[in-house]
Formats: C-alpha cells, structure tokens, sequence
C-alpha cells in the first residue's frame, strides 16, 4: 500500500533538521556538548573535570587573588547558591581559599592554593589544547572571527545581567 510517504530517516545525513537547520541556539547548545564531553575526556581524573565553572573558576582565581565570588558568579552566570557550593567543593578540594575581606567583612575573597596553582597551570596547557585541536577544521582566520562574534556575544550577556542582576 502506497501512502505517498518518503520511508523514515536511517541516516544522519538523510535528516532535515526543520527550523533548527537556521536557527544559532541549537548549533550553540550542540556543539557545547560535543566539546564539554570533549573536554572532560582530556581532563579525566583532574578536581575540574565535569560540570561547569570549575575551570573558570580556577583560572580567575589564580589569575586575579582576592576576587570575590559574586564577580566570578556574574562571570559564569551562576546564581549566588550554586556558586557556593562550586566554592565549597574547591575549598574542600584544597584548590582554593576563602577570607574575610578587610575592606568590607560581609564580603569574601578567594585565594589560590599551592595545589590549585599547579592545577591552573596545567589546565591553561590542556584548554587551550583541547580548543585548537577540536576546532582544527576551523581555518584561523575564521576562528578568529568567530571568537570575535562569541566574545561581544559573551560581553553582551554579562554586562546586562550584570545590570539585571
């Protein structure tokens, strides 16, 4: 019997994606899977490894003493109760520290560790590893066009809810 219908896909490649075909949210949210699951792999084993923000957090830590975890919250667009609790893992982790901050004692600062210092370093190594060699399809001058678009995207998004927030 002739319904007049095509057979269903066996393929990926016999798929039509519908609208998802153009629309940027859905390849953004792809393709940070496929390199989240990438990335992961790379970092097996490391305190950093699965989930979002540790690296980042890790990073501005080492990078900037004394920041405080609103500003990294605001960075990593994290609500207040679960950049806590990234934090308290780190602490816990022995990667980072928090104090009292002297200027206004409600507020706290962290510290990188000695340990969390190696780990920064390493990690700096396999990011930016990780970043070239999964996108080594990417001829540069159009990496760098694309890192251009993502980061006013980036910085559009912080600073408004920055604002919101």
């Amino acid at each position: 019997m002739d319904t007049g219908m095509r057979n269903p896909p066996t393929s990926v490649e016999e798929v039509d994606l519908d609208v998802l075909e153009d629309t940027l949210s859905f390849y953004i949210r792809t393709i940070n899977l496929a390199v989240s699951r990438d990335l992961d792999e790379r970092l097996e084993g490391l305190e950093v490894a699965r989930g979002t923000g540790k690296i980042t957090t890790l990073l501005l830590v080492d990078s900037h003493p004394g920041i405080r975890p609103s500003v990294i919250a605001r960075l990593v667009l994290k609500d207040r109760s679960a950049m806590g609790r990234l934090i308290d893992q780190m602490v816990g982790q022995g990667l980072i520290t928090r104090e009292v901050s002297a200027a206004d004692n409600r507020a706290q600062e962290l510290y990188i560790t000695p340990k969390g210092a190696a780990l920064a370093s390493r990690v700096r190594t396999l990011v930016t590893t990780q970043s070239r060699d999964f996108f080594h399809f990417i001829p540069d001058d159009e990496q760098a066009l694309l890192m251009d678009i993502l980061r006013r995207a980036y910085h559009r998004i912080v600073t408004n809810e920055t604002k919101a927030g």
